[in-house]
């Protein structure tokens, strides 16, 4: 393993023939590059529009039962602080979304309290979520669990998921809302090692959903090392105490079964320590690519070649280390284009005293580091980022920022001045150039309120057009905050693949009112261990219809529409030329026409 100093030195060698050219561009390590030509001007902090307002419905929901367990007994055993997972899946395909919870675990020998495995509630329409765990075949489920990503894996038409835990993963096949553990079965449980973020994408565009699955560190309780910040009491040790364990790649062979392509696809040579993975096509040529986030290593860019093979590009590219050429402690990640450039930003969550990293794609083959004049950098230096989101939760059509903090340290405020164990999220508001207004201390209410988050995930779980927002805290309750923005406009879109993968997982979807040009993907992975929605969002402030709506299917296939109206949820299929209208309650449908 490189210490730092080699790092540095390995990075020079790397970047020195880039430098000079970047300083010209205007933006190499920390400085912003040139803006693209047509990129609208920030909007002033002070432009009216619409304000987002999250209220906690955790307990009216029906969650505030699920507690996560963590299994510590006082031997600060290192998997402790760094779960868990959950997420939105239609499990049972009525058109409201539902929530699966991972439960965590507890270590042999050390208690006698029962920790449910996984926490699946059904969506009753109304507001309301009603526990089915037992109901849908997961009552049984015991594992010490991490994470879920949950897609169509056998283009069936309901949604299955995937469990990463401590030890074997596990695949659940969706039949009727009753689900089966296959991952033996299918081939995809791998070692009994530490897996952390999965996901499900189509790397070969052949219809079929393949596997990418991030593993962390080798550990056992016999492995655990000792550490401690006052030389006195044991404290979790930092990631460069363990080795890491490279992450795992399973092709899709389209009869239920999988085979491990992970040294042939290219991905055998990580360093591992893998806790986030987003899916995106930032050089635009219609293939799938993915970034890793590693803690304590540098961040992974991986290249889809289109031949079932990957190129890793995340230092040559700029994005695998911070300013000043060090590895992080890289946490959750999402990417999406946050500007009129059309360009892949990467958001990147890290450790107390280390900002949330910002990278932008550019024409000429890197990355520029935007962290600091995104001006997300500085206000989140004191943060433990575990989840990073990009959604638009005002519904002025570009994507805000959300970060899920907690630390992992019960007694950080006595490690340092101004940390604390217990955080609260923050929001960052796109100002439509990719700069970001910090807004969560205006909003107040929930944005107030400190948790030891760990993963976070939206969805319209009560279906009235705008975001909704599940948190999920380490050895904590969960946390359901229902937005209700009003003043708005708004569209979303579900697809439905043919010749694609069922879910359309990999379409990009952009949609154009005037001089805005907005750009959405169908993907799983995001935030840290979560799953969100697999619908389109799109805010369209005052406008009430789209110019243009293009869908753009992994296939190959591009379907257009213009003249969309908008405050309503359509569905396209693959291959039609005209688009269905989502019926919605009609209490739905009554508060969407006051907007």
């Amino acid at each position: 393993m490189l210490n730092r100093l080699e790092k540095t030195i390995r990075l020079w060698w790397v970047y020195a023939p880039y430098l000079w050219i970047g300083l010209i561009a205007g933006g190499w390590f920390g400085c912003s590059g040139p803006e693209p030509a047509g990129e609208p001007a920030a909007r002033s902090e002070s432009t009216d529009r619409a304000m987002p307002a999250f209220t906690d419905v955790t307990v009216e929901a029906g969650l505030g039962e699920f507690r996560h367990d963590n299994g510590a007994f006082g031997k600060m055993w290192y998997p402790e602080q760094m779960g868990a997972g959950g997420g939105f899946m239609d499990y049972d395909g009525d058109g409201w979304v539902d929530i699966l919870l991972v439960g965590g675990g507890v270590w042999p020998g050390t208690t006698d309290r029962d920790v449910r495995g996984l926490w699946l509630y059904r969506n009753e329409g109304d507001g309301t979520f009603s526990l089915k765990t037992e109901e849908a075949g997961l009552g049984d489920i015991s594992a010490y669990g991490i994470g879920i990503v949950a897609a169509d894996y056998d283009n069936d038409g309901d949604q299955d998921f995937y469990f990463t835990t401590l030890r074997e993963n596990m695949l659940f096949r969706n039949d009727g809302g009753v689900f089966t553990e296959v991952g033996k079965a299918a081939r995809v449980a791998g070692e009994p090692i530490w897996s952390s973020s999965a996901l499900f994408f189509d790397a070969d565009r052949d219809s079929w959903l393949d596997l990418y699955v991030g593993n962390y560190t080798v550990w056992t309780p016999e492995l655990d090392k000792w550490c401690s910040l006052d030389g006195v009491n044991k404290s979790y040790c930092p990631p460069d105490h363990y080795e890491g364990i490279p992450s795992s790649f399973y092709r899709n062979n389209g009869d239920g079964t999988f085979t491990d392509m992970t040294e042939a696809a290219g991905f055998l040579g990580a360093p591992g320590k893998s806790l986030g993975v987003a899916e995106m096509d930032f050089n635009q040529d219609g293939w799938s690519d993915f970034a890793v986030s590693n803690d304590g290593e540098g961040d992974l860019l991986y290249e889809n070649n289109g031949d079932g093979t990957f190129t890793e590009k995340g230092m040559i590219t700029g994005m695998a280390y911070g300013e000043r050429g060090e590895a992080r402690a890289g946490m959750g990640i999402d990417a999406g284009v946050v500007d009129n450039s059309g360009e892949t930003s990467i958001f990147v969550g890290h450790f107390s005293n280390e900002m949330i990293g910002v990278f932008r794609y550019t024409r000429q083959g890197w990355f520029v580091d935007r962290a600091a004049v995104s001006k997300i950098g500085h206000a989140s230096r004191l943060n433990l980022t575990f989840s990073v989101l990009l959604l638009d939760v005002d519904f002025d059509g570009d994507l805000d920022l959300l970060a899920a903090n907690g630390h992992v340290y019960p007694f950080a405020a006595q490690v340092q001045e101004g940390l604390s164990y217990r955080q609260p999220a923050k929001l960052f508001l796109n100002r439509g150039d990719g700069t970001f207004e910090e807004l969560d201390q205006a909003v107040g209410g929930v944005f107030a309120q400190p948790m030891v988050a760990r993963g976070s995930a939206y969805a319209d779980f009560d279906r009235d057009g705008d975001l909704d927002i599940l948190f999920t805290e380490n050895d904590g309750p969960a946390h359901l905050w229902r937005n209700d923005l009003k003043d708005a406009h708004f569209l979303r879109v579900r697809l439905e693949g043919r010749r694609s993968n069922r879910d359309g997982i990999g379409s990009r979807i952009v949609a154009v009112i005037g001089n805005q040009r907005m750009e959405r993907r169908i993907r799983t992975g995001s935030g840290y261990l979560t799953q969100s929605e697999k619908i389109a969002t799109f805010g369209l402030g005052a406008a009430t219809r789209l110019d243009s709506l293009q869908v753009y299917w992994p296939s190959g296939q591009v379907a257009r529409f213009v003249g969309v109206e908008a405050n309503q949820e359509i569905r396209i299929v693959e291959g039609a030329q005209t688009y269905a209208r989502e019926p919605l309650p009609r209490r739905r449908e009554v508060a969407i026409a006051r907007r």
